[in-house]
């Protein structure tokens, strides 16, 4: 058994975390979106910034928090302290530290040892909802494997697809027993997304003899770019708009 799984005390079934191959598929959107429905849905949330070094959940909903990870993992205070009220979403916010590539880089005792403090923190919550970095670098994968589930967001775009592959192979090679959920984020139509989905689960099976199951589609919606313009949520913004009503439908679908 490796130190880290003998040191380190991790609940991750109320994790759920969102993660994307590449950078541009809206992930960090849908992430905050997820945690506003579940929120309104009656659940208790927690949003945990987790895409250290280039975080922006504090920046797409113009807030200016005054603690952040940063300060936890510099030991300036305590994870619980770094939680901040979001009461316009009804969900907390665990803000990170954008443009500190230090964070990235953090050795994987440190990861864990700050995995350890947000499980711990889960007890006061329904779900926690973990916005990741894009990629496949060994800080995504180690924070990913620590969810019950993962929901792996992508768009029709070729290397969207070819990095979401990548994603896949890495964790069914590292943690075969992840849950990967997929995601098709700004298709053109139900129909659409639901195509693209079936080109990646083809690849799939034909190279890993697996398919990860689809949660849902997302519609493309030029409400979306208007909310994140305006620094509000979608669901605060423009509740009646059809992406609006895909995460909902994403929501109610996730097991937590």
């Amino acid at each position: 058994m490796a130190a880290t799984e003998q040191t380190y005390k991790i609940d991750g079934r109320k994790f759920v975390a969102v993660a994307s191959g590449k950078g541009g598929v809206g992930k960090t959107w849908f992430a905050i979106t997820l945690a506003q429905a579940l929120a309104m849905s009656g659940k208790k949330v927690l949003l945990f910034d987790g895409d250290l070094g280039l975080a922006n959940v504090d920046i797409q909903l113009g807030l200016m928090p005054d603690r952040d990870l940063g300060a936890v993992l510099t030991g300036q205070i305590t994870l619980h302290q770094a939680v901040t009220s979001y009461k316009d979403g009804r969900f907390d916010i665990i803000a990170g530290r954008s443009g500190t590539g230090s964070l990235a880089r953090l050795p994987t005792p440190r990861l864990m040892r700050l995995m350890t403090q947000l499980s711990d923190l889960s007890k006061d919550y329904d779900a926690v909802i973990m916005d990741l970095g894009a990629g496949v670098d060994s800080t995504v994968q180690t924070l990913a494997a620590q969810a019950s589930q993962s929901l792996l967001i992508v768009t029709d775009e070729p290397t969207s697809l070819t990095d979401a592959y990548a994603f896949i192979k890495l964790t069914r090679k590292q943690h075969p027993d992840s849950e990967v959920q997929i995601v098709v984020n700004a298709a053109e139509s139900k129909e659409a997304g639901r195509r693209t989905y079936e080109t990646l689960a083809k690849v799939c099976r034909n190279f890993l003899k697996f398919e990860p199951p689809l949660l849902g589609v997302v519609r493309q919606d030029r409400k979306v770019r208007d909310a994140i313009r305006s620094q509000i949520p979608l669901l605060t913004r423009s509740p009646n708009a059809e992406a609006a009503d895909d995460v909902d439908e994403i929501a109610r679908a996730l097991k937590v």
